[in-house]
């Protein structure tokens, strides 16, 4: 049976122990849309929160859960560490360092990362973050800024990029990458990290910030406990449903357990872990956010599946209220 490439990365979900001062840093410091409001589809009684550009369109979103009694993130291996966010140009990153030093964000001087400049900062959890110039960049397309964002346009996040993960044992991730998911590995490049040698980079469909894979070795480590910044999972895009039931047989068929289809709304799903433990998404491009919101609206109101609005009443009273909409 075939089946396309995965066309790049379609979100990343990561933790938070207050929705509020996650929605304050993401929507008034970086700029990004808060697109839709909801819950966790699998515990409604915590906030799933997503940022991006100025629809929500696939391989934008960053995403939230919120877990109020999470504990802090212990830094290790077998995780994901490192988000890159996407932005147009080298003088962008100028902008964005100014900005950092304004606020006071913790962030880093702008360096060269295989052959991009890269400014690396962290959210007010340590969510290990980095912006990424495309000024030399060719592959995958990035989405459109929000014009109502505080970000000039030429200046702003418009979609995600490179996701790091480190692992103790590389090559059975990599084997997962290029064997069963179908990214090529292109090159590799030196890693900062004390006592390896290079990060190794996966591609996949037309490649560039918003398709790679980013790969490094730290046998040295344990295991990454996650907490509040930490990355929870990362997602890559699948073009329709009947491309992802093409995948669900395919690992069936390899006796790799999985979630099987799982109906999102917004998308529909498909989850596994790869040996080292790192939780992997295949989602739809859609059908998207604008089923239950109109485009001028989004993110304003708290949204719920339909298979969810029985449970409206019990839902609302369980969450914080969340005062999104400006």
């Amino acid at each position: 049976m075939d089946r396309k490439a995965l066309k790049g990365i379609h979100h990343v979900s990561a933790i938070t122990g207050s929705a509020k001062k996650n929605y304050d840093f993401y929507t008034k410091v970086l700029g990004l849309r808060l697109v839709k409001k909801t819950v966790n589809q699998d515990d409604v009684s915590v906030y799933h929160l997503f940022y991006a550009d100025e629809r929500g369109n696939p391989g934008t979103d960053l995403t939230f859960f919120e877990f109020p009694i999470a504990g802090s993130t212990y830094h290790g291996t077998n995780s994901i560490t490192l988000t890159s966010l996407r932005v147009q140009n080298d003088k962008a990153l100028a902008y964005w360092k100014t900005r950092f030093v304004e606020l006071k964000v913790d962030h880093d001087e702008i360096s060269t990362r295989t052959g991009r400049a890269t400014l690396s900062f962290r959210d007010p959890e340590g969510q290990r973050l980095a912006l990424v110039s495309d000024e030399h960049n060719s592959g995958v397309a990035g989405g459109k800024p929000w014009d109502k964002s505080p970000i000039p346009v030429e200046h702003a996040i418009y979609g995600l990029g490179p996701v790091q993960l480190t692992v103790s044992r590389p090559e059975i991730t990599a084997r997962v990458l290029t064997d069963i998911l179908g990214f090529k590995e292109t090159r590799s490049f030196p890693s900062t990290t004390s006592g390896q040698s290079e990060i190794r980079v996966f591609e996949t469909g037309e490649g560039g910030t918003g398709a790679e894979i980013l790969l490094e070795e730290r046998a040295d480590l344990k295991r990454e406990r996650q907490g509040r910044g930490s990355v929870h999972h990362v997602a890559f895009r699948v073009e329709d449903q009947d491309e992802l039931y093409k995948w669900v047989d395919l690992l069936n068929q390899l006796s790799i357990p999985n979630s099987g289809f799982v109906e999102r709304y917004y998308f529909r799903s498909l989850y596994f872990r790869e040996p080292n433990g790192i939780l992997f998404e295949l989602a739809t491009d859609g059908p998207g956010f604008e089923g239950d919101e109109d485009f001028e609206h989004l993110g304003e109101k708290l949204s719920l599946p339909p298979y969810f609005e029985d449970k409206r009443e019990m839902i609302e009273a369980r969450l914080q209220p969340l005062e999104t909409k400006e």
